[in-house]
């Protein structure tokens, strides 16, 4: 996609609402819309759990257009932790992610951070990086144990 035809979603917006905006594409397999949310830059960077590091936009482009072949993806974002400044935002996320298996639905989580940079179209994506988080929801961990073993 072209720097001239590529869609702002957000300009004048918040980093929240361009975070809002990658989670509904997802949810919704909307690429166009998905792909919106990035930054035009050559380095800005994906990596999926399990995944290999995707560098711009066309090889993110591809890896997101394989997944959406398989449908939408209900995924939703939950204990967002932030650090905002007025040009970046790193964003750590828990991803609650229903797979349907042969038996039913199943929950798993992902954990994910996401960077933004502050761009003159708004807030965009630079990187998200996902690992596979616990089968089941885990407690944050935010205070150092007394006890070293």
């Amino acid at each position: 996609m072209s720097k001239l035809t590529k869609m702002a979603p957000n300009v004048g917006g918040s980093v929240d609402e361009a975070e809002a905006s990658f989670y509904e594409a997802l949810q919704s397999a909307d690429l166009e819309r998905l792909m919106a949310c990035w930054a035009d830059e050559d380095d800005i960077v994906c990596i999926h759990p399990g995944g290999g590091r995707l560098i711009g936009l066309g090889a993110i482009r591809a890896a997101f257009e394989a997944m959406f072949n398989n449908g939408s993806l209900r995924i939703r974002p939950e204990s967002i932790r932030k650090v905002d400044s007025m040009t970046c935002a790193v964003h750590s996320v828990r991803e609650r992610i229903e797979v349907l298996t042969k038996e039913g639905p199943v929950q798993a989580f992902v954990l994910a951070t996401n960077v933004y940079l502050k761009t003159a179209q708004g807030w965009r994506m630079v990187a998200h990086h996902a690992s596979p988080g616990a089968a089941h929801e885990s407690p944050d961990i935010s205070e150092v144990p007394i006890v070293l073993h």
